[in-house]
């Protein structure tokens, strides 16, 4: 191989680095979430405290499903920022590791997809079911357009485990005849 070619290959392979601050980027939007979760769980408490033992319990559930969304998005920001790092820029050594988390030792791109795809179902949904505990002061076009957001994400996922279930057997079919 020329010499040339050899060092924009290597130059091409390094510049999967580029990615490593986007994933540092994400790891602080982790921290606003962090904050943006204490803050909501500290108006929660206090809002209960101060009313006196009387409370809505709508309101609550509806701050509380806020809560889990949140901790979702955490959850889907960690596989985006653990998985990615290490199917497009390097592997973690984590071996061994007592909180190495199960999904990491088969992740690739495909695994990744369909993860975030679940997690993303699982946001929509949280966000469905405050729209239904909170559709009396919401109007018939919002309630409608965010049952289909979320059929499209189900639709959607659907279609990337479709997808990767063809090309898993394509690969298979084309390593048994060889």
């Amino acid at each position: 191989m020329k010499p040339t070619v050899q060092k924009l290959e290597m130059f091409i392979f390094w510049s999967r680095w580029l990615q490593a601050p986007l994933y540092l980027g994400l790891i602080v939007a982790q921290a606003v979430y962090v904050y943006l979760f204490m803050v909501e769980l500290s108006h929660l408490v206090g809002n209960t405290f101060a009313g006196g033992g009387h409370v809505n319990e709508t309101e609550i559930m509806l701050v509380v499903l806020g809560l889990i969304d949140v901790v979702m998005i955490a959850n889907l920001l960690i596989m985006v920022i653990i998985g990615g790092y290490e199917t497009f820029v390097s592997r973690l050594d984590l071996e061994g590791h007592p909180d190495q988390p199960e999904w990491l030792s088969h992740v690739n791109a495909g695994v990744l997809k369909i993860k975030l795809s679940t997690a993303i179902i699982g946001i929509s949904s949280i966000h469905l079911l405050k729209t239904f505990i909170n559709a009396a002061n919401l109007s018939q076009h919002t309630i409608v357009s965010q049952v289909v957001i979320h059929v499209v994400f189900l639709f959607s996922a659907l279609a990337m485990v479709w997808v990767d279930r063809v090309m898993t057997q394509t690969l298979l079919l084309g390593k048994s005849h060889h």
